[in-house]
Parts: C-alpha cells; sequence; structure tokens
C-alpha cells in the first residue's frame, strides 16, 4: 500500500493585515495599498513514533510567531532592483524610493523582508524558510515537503513548495 500524509494548518490565527505595493513589466509600480493576507501551511512526510507527521501546535505556534511579524506593517522588499529601501540615520524612518515617488515610513510600522518584490509568492516563500529554521526541519528524518500557501485576496493564493530533507 502507498500512502503519504501530510499536515496542515490554516486558521484565523494565521491572518494577518498588511501594506505593500510591487512593480512589474519593467516599470510599472502600483499605489501603496493594504489586504487581509492569510497562511495556509502543509508539512508531508512519513509518520513518527507519535504516529503524526508534525506537531499542529508547533506548527500553528511558528506561523502564528511569523504573522505577528508582518501584521499591521508596510511589507518592503530588500533586495529589489529598483526600489531603494533605507532606514534614516537616527533609525526612526524608512524611505523607499522608486523612479519619482517616494513613500517615508516610521521605522516601527515596516517590515524590511529580504526578497526581490513583494509579491505573494515571495513572502509565501520567505515565510517558507522562516519556518524551515523556526521548526528545525531539515534536521528532523522523515519529513518531504513544505508547502506555503499566501492568500491576498479572497481567492487568490500563491503557494511555494520547498523540499525537506536534502540539503
Amino acid at each position: 500500500m502507498n500512502e503519504s500524509f501530510e499536515a496542515r494548518v490554516t486558521k484565523d490565527s494565521l491572518v494577518f493585515s498588511a501594506a505593500h505595493f510591487i512593480t512589474f513589466n519593467g516599470n510599472v509600480c502600483e499605489k501603496l495599498h493594504g489586504h487581509n493576507w492569510r497562511l495556509d501551511v502543509t508539512v508531508a512526510g512519513e509518520l513518527d513514533e507519535n504516529f503524526y507527521v508534525f506537531d499542529f501546535i508547533a506548527l500553528c505556534d511558528a506561523c502564528v510567531q511569523v504573522v505577528g511579524e508582518l501584521d499591521h506593517q508596510v511589507l518592503l522588499p530588500e533586495r529589489h532592483q529598483s526600489i531603494d529601501v533605507s532606514t534614516s540615520g537616527d533609525g526612526k524612518e524608512v524611505t523607499a524610493r522608486f523612479e519619482d515617488r517616494r513613500w517615508v515610513f516610521p521605522v516601527g510600522d515596516c517590515c524590511i523582508l529580504p526578497v526581490e518584490n513583494t509579491t505573494a509568492e515571495l513572502i509565501a516563500r520567505w515565510v517558507g524558510h522562516r519556518l524551515i529554521a523556526d521548526c528545525d526541519m531539515q534536521s528532523r528524518t522523515g519529513l518531504d515537503e513544505l508547502r506555503v500557501s499566501v492568500e491576498e485576496n479572497f481567492g487568490q493564493w500563491a503557494t511555494v513548495r520547498l523540499a525537506l530533507g536534502t540539503e
């Protein structure tokens, strides 16, 4: 018999409100806007000695931690080729610049992510890598894949699948 198992969490506690803007088609830059984002996280693999793939509580707690860092923040890309994000010398303001546009935010209202663009896809990837590190998933045997989906708007999801157990 060929069996596969998954542990999945998606709850109301895994929703965060955050603003962002993205660029696309070279030089098109959206207006700053916000979403009520939602996480849906699945770990696939073999059953362990407790007969589960992954502890739901540990997975949910790690997701809640990440969501807390993103909630009520302006999400800004650290690695964008055309958006320059910098923190003022006194550490109180974050400035984002794209061509002739400029946004200034209090530093406490920003989450600067190590991504190229704040798309749902790249946010999902960042969340996935955070969960792998925070839950020490790479060192656990029997785990095959982490799947992170981010809902940006009702019915609009982006998903990343990250292989586990291989370096």
